[in-house]
């Protein structure tokens, strides 16, 4: 399209170009312009969040779940350093994302004006790119580019500035087309090697999950280690790779792993690294796996070329699509009978996800057994960063790709708004928002956005009255010296009935399942208040025991 117009409809009409059918905002006067161009775009929903932090969450989760970037817009100043929050996330979780900063008039740059941030210095660090957009007419160009780079090699974030007196240039612009993800093709050598070396393999492990992961993948690697009789181990947070009834399904690595399964990593003598980073918390803190793994093959197939070799040494690297080697690996038939253990993997798995009743008022693992009852299997669990989410870590059983939306970074306050973008993008599906009652207060206004937009979604509020993680850390480092990690906590089924939710407290083991009953048959937003006691700090550790008492 060549008729002049607005840098602000130009922009959007890039947006839609490039597929975009929703963004997250809370609206500034630095992109107007935008705003009013949206005022006449009915194929993009304006879903408007009460503080910048949910809007980075809420496009950072629908990036995870679309494949394609979540959109955010936000004001410069304290709305980009609010949103800064998701930007971090998405680069830790691999996921593709565009941040948009309204940002001042070109003519007042560099002279600190009124929150004045120089924004590609500002989120280099944390973003695959960031720039800042000059040339209404070249918007295009921009967009176009930064959907390549937050869908191609390792998915990520990418932040744009806008000039506020820039969105109002009226110029002509040449559209860009729609774009894609490159796919990458394994090489058939690489791939052989591959499979040579796992077939010299005596206890090979996979570990799975993380870059451009999709259902097509999932199947592929699922088919994959079922033939080849390997275990598939997930990465951190990484636990809906594949669905977790796959008959060769390990468990996931993290906080907390079940030491059986990490005796089987560290006694593998093959890993097969299948997008996952291995990052500080799968790897519990490079010590389950080492960066030089002495004794131990790694094969690293990653679809970004950069991570190949970064901090692990690789035997064997392969840039590619998971999907595509994993394929390629099955076709040329990496079996071997003398493999059962995955098998008996799985077999401890089963074991370690069936949760045994302990002596407590409100046992969250029976609640966790009660939700699996009676959720349906593909229900979207969200959480953000807390012991509490260890219970539906170890218990909950996920269904595969897009089952699972939590933050590798172990940002608080995530779970409420990436319930909210799972329950806008999958209306028809199960969403359950997970929260400490920490993290539950540093996102909670956005029950106000979710009811507005008339999601529809459970919200559990975990209660211990503390700073749960922080408190077992202070009772390892410091026993019995708690400082500074109380909290004095509202009623939270009040609070959630004042935003216009249904919402229950339930206090004991039994009482769960029957309010559970109950929230299922109501409708939008509904929120049950689980009030905890901190002494269970984990699902298998009591504060005494931390205290070693």
């Amino acid at each position: 399209m060549n008729t002049p117009r607005t840098g602000g409809r130009i922009l959007v009409d890039q947006l839609v170009a490039q597929g975009c059918d929703r963004l997250f905002t809370v609206p500034g006067e630095s992109f107007l312009a935008v705003l009013d161009a949206l005022h006449d775009t009915p194929a993009i929903d304006l879903v408007v969040c009460r503080q910048e932090g949910g809007v980075g969450f809420m496009a950072c989760a629908d990036g995870a779940l679309t494949g394609r970037p979540g959109i955010a817009f936000v004001t410069r100043g304290p709305g980009a350093t609010n949103a800064s929050i998701g930007v971090h996330v998405a680069m830790q979780d691999s996921q593709p994302m565009i941040l948009f900063i309204g940002d001042v008039d070109r003519g007042t740059k560099d002279r600190e004006a009124f929150q004045e941030i120089d924004f590609p210095a500002m989120f280099a660090p944390i973003a695959k790119w960031a720039a800042k957009v000059d040339d209404a007419a070249r918007i295009p160009e921009y967009v176009a580019r930064a959907y390549a780079t937050a869908m191609n090699g390792r998915p990520g974030p990418v932040v744009l500035a806008l000039p506020e007196d820039m969105l109002l240039d009226v110029v002509e612009a040449i559209d860009r087309p729609r774009v894609n993800r490159v796919e990458q093709d394994a090489l058939i050598e690489a791939a052989s090697t591959a499979n040579d070396m796992l077939k010299a393999a005596r206890r090979p492990v996979a570990i799975i999950g993380g870059a451009g992961w999709s259902a097509h993948t999932a199947t592929a690697v699922e088919a994959f280690g079922v033939g080849s009789g390997i275990p598939l181990v997930a990465a951190f947070r990484r636990q809906d790779a594949v669905a977790n009834d796959c008959p060769v399904y390990a468990g996931n690595l993290g906080y907390g792993p079940n030491p059986q399964l990490a005796a089987r990593v560290r006694e593998a003598d093959l890993l097969i690294v299948l997008g996952a980073r291995l990052g500080e918390a799968t790897t519990d803190g490079y010590t389950l796996v080492t960066p030089d793994h002495p004794g131990q093959s790694l094969i690293h197939v990653h679809p970004d070329p950069v991570e190949l070799n970064s901090t692990f040494r690789a035997d064997l690297s392969i840039c590619a699509d998971i999907e595509r080697f994993t394929n390629l690996m099955e076709m040329l038939g990496a079996e071997h009978p003398a493999i059962t253990a995955g098998d008996e993997a799985h077999a401890e798995y089963r074991a370690w996800s069936t949760p045994a009743p302990r002596d407590l008022t409100l046992d969250l693992g029976p609640c966790v057994a009660a939700m699996r009852e009676m959720l349906p299997a593909d229900s979207i669990i969200c959480n953000g960063a807390g012991n509490y989410s260890g219970w539906w870590h170890r218990y909950w059983r996920y269904a595969g790709p897009g089952t699972q939306l939590a933050p590798t970074a172990g940002a608080m306050g995530y779970g409420v708004p990436a319930a909210t973008a799972a329950a806008l993008r999958h209306p028809g599906r199960t969403v359950v928002a997970l929260a400490g009652d920490g993290c539950f207060l540093m996102n909670g206004q956005e029950l106000a956005t979710a009811v507005a937009h008339g999601a529809d979604m459970l919200v559990l509020v975990i209660d211990n009255g503390w700073y749960g993680t922080i408190r077992m850390h202070q009772e390892r480092e410091f026993p019995g010296r708690v400082s500074g990690t109380r909290l004095h906590n509202p009623d939270f089924a009040a609070l959630a009935r004042a935003y216009g939710c249904w919402a229950d407290t339930v206090e004991t083991t039994a009482a769960f399942a029957p309010a559970l009953d109950r929230a299922m048959t109501e409708k939008g937003v509904r929120l049950l208040h689980l009030k905890t006691d901190v002494e269970a700090i984990t699902a298998g550790m009591t504060l005494s025991k931390v205290r070693g008492v």
